[in-house]
């Protein structure tokens, strides 16, 4: 039980936690906004604005950062790992997004509506845009900062 109360107790996992929660929360509200109607099915959705990925990398790394030290082998290590994942995000599953939706495309004008065509259609919003995930990143720098001064 000690081990689950230690995880509990471990502000630098929760405040990354809590900055990924918040980026999917502002998911849903810009999507409600853009879309002028509720779809909760952004909350467990990957891509859009902001990058969840990047909020939750950039608050552990800078959570690492200011607990162990900028000089220490933790925070390089969540440095290059939140590097990873935002080029990552941004790069290969933003290109597997635009190749799903051409394959989609391909799939619409290949087979009409009366060719029944077993296959589902591709997710098509996989990664993220630069800008995403550069807001993503400074979302979850800000929210670090925030619970850092409010403690």
């Amino acid at each position: 039980m000690q081990d689950l109360a230690d995880i509990l107790n471990n502000r630098v996992l929760l405040v990354a936690l809590v900055a990924c929660f918040i980026a999917q929360a502002l998911k849903l509200v810009i999507d409600v906004v853009k879309n002028q109607k509720l779809n909760v099915r952004v909350l467990v959705t990957t891509g859009g604005m902001p990058s969840a990925h990047s909020a939750l990398v950039t608050a552990l790394a800078a959570g690492i950062g200011q607990t162990v030290g900028w000089a220490s082998p933790e925070f390089a290590l969540a440095t290059v790992f939140a590097i990873i994942v935002m080029y990552d995000a941004a790069g290969v599953r933003q290109a597997a997004g635009k190749q799903a939706r051409i394959l989609n495309q391909m799939i619409a004008e290949l087979f009409d509506e009366k060719h029944e065509f077993s296959q589902d259609r591709l997710k098509e919003l996989l990664g993220h845009t630069p800008v995403q995930v550069i807001a993503g990143s400074a979302l979850g720098v800000t929210i670090y900062w925030l619970a850092r001064t409010a403690y």
